[in-house]
């Protein structure tokens, strides 16, 4: 059954945070709501260099112990919100249609929970409330300001549309997808629509890249691996009787090996090249990997599930994701598992239509607290249990 009380408390805190989306390092109301509300609680905050986000801390008795990390995210997406909630987006363009309004407010209840026990802890739980999620760096940035040096182990959240609202989901292995994004920019003559022969056409070029580059996952990657290529934007010309003198094509491509991803893109450069070239244009391509996949450990993915379990919540496995996540990046330094919540939403992630059940909440704020307290917990009576 949930916490009543603290449900009430968390749709309020939601509500304020759905109404106020803000973009990737730009979340400087969030940021400061976090603050407020974490200091009315009397939860000490850290002094950490970060522009946006924060980091609080509850600390036991003992100076000594382990330190556990819980993590969400707190940045919107560029979405124009058409959902049916009752407290739409207030910042037009701005939605958070991926629930991390959800993520932040799930950590503060969790940090009232763990307040109220925080003179049993047997250590130190860092609660912290990422920005930049969505391509902004952020994980990135928290790793640079060194606040997590001393942490053992890490453990976050994320809201699922494919399951009932309060249902747990967690699985060992890669769950989300290293996610790379490429660019490649065509470079040939533009002129008169009908002259084309005294042109050097990169929008012939462009569409047969586009249509070749279905072939590469289908053709050159192994039907036992799993890979996306994805074109998602085309730009040439800006009127109907001129040729254009370049083409831009941009996308991802996301798999569940980071070492593939690159393969993938290098596929992508030979035969975008060895088309643009053959049609004399110039090819430049760029290429970066955004993140690797988040590669959950598999001691700590069990003991999630089991602490759910022993809560009483519906436990499933989790569906493994192509949407990247740069969780990933903590768990190349710190033990972690990454865990999801359905919220029962009719459409999926980053739609419009998108739209978090709060009824979930008080779950998702009692598992991650009772993550916190049980992690310290084995680690300070069995140290060698410690990844």
């Amino acid at each position: 059954m949930p916490n009543r009380d603290l449900q009430g408390i968390l749709e309020s805190h939601f509500e304020w945070f759905h109404r106020r989306p803000e973009l990737s390092n730009q979340e400087h109301e969030t940021t400061a709501h976090i603050r407020e509300i974490l200091e009315a609680a009397g939860i000490e905050i850290l002094d950490v260099p970060l522009k946006t986000g924060l980091v609080a801390r509850l600390k036991g008795s003992i100076s000594e112990g382990p330190v556990v990390a819980l993590r969400s995210d707190i940045d919107a997406l560029s979405i124009t919100e058409v959902s049916q909630s009752p407290y739409p987006s207030e910042h037009p363009g701005v939605m958070h249609a991926c629930g991390h309004d959800f993520h932040l407010t799930s950590l503060l209840g969790a940090a009232v929970l763990l307040q109220k026990e925080r003179d049993t802890l047997p250590g130190a739980i860092k609660l912290l409330f990422q920005p930049a999620e969505e391509g902004g760096n952020g994980a990135q940035q928290v790793l640079d300001s060194g606040v997590l040096d001393d942490v053992q182990e890490i453990y976050g959240l994320h809201t699922s549309a494919e399951h009932e609202s309060g249902i747990i989901a967690v699985s060992p292995g890669a769950v989300n997808a290293a996610v790379g994004a490429f660019r490649i920019l065509l470079h040939g003559k533009g002129g008169h629509a009908a002259l084309p022969h005294f042109c050097l056409d990169p929008i012939p070029a462009a569409a047969q890249i586009i249509s070749a580059a279905q072939t590469i996952v289908s053709r050159t990657i192994s039907p036992f691996d799993q890979a996306v290529l994805s074109i998602t934007h085309i730009e040439a010309g800006t009127t109907w009787n001129v040729i254009p003198p370049e083409a831009l094509l941009e996308g991802t491509i996301r798999t569940f090996n980071t070492e593939r991803l690159s393969e993938v893109s290098e596929q992508l450069e030979k035969l975008a090249r060895g088309i643009g070239e053959n049609m004399g244009l110039k090819v430049e391509y760029s290429w970066q990997i955004n993140t690797v996949a988040t590669n959950n450990d598999p001691l700590l993915s069990g003991f999630v599930a089991d602490t759910a379990r022993n809560l009483g919540f519906t436990v499933v496995p989790a569906v493994p994701s192509m949407g990247g996540e740069d969780f990933a990046l903590y768990q190349q330094r710190i033990p972690g598992a990454f865990w999801t919540i359905g919220v029962g939403s009719p459409q999926a992630l980053h739609h419009p239509g998108f739209t978090a059940d709060p009824a979930a909440l008080s779950t998702a704020a009692e598992l991650m607290a009772a993550l916190g307290v049980a992690a310290l917990r084995r680690m300070a009576d069995n140290p060698e249990r410690a990844l």
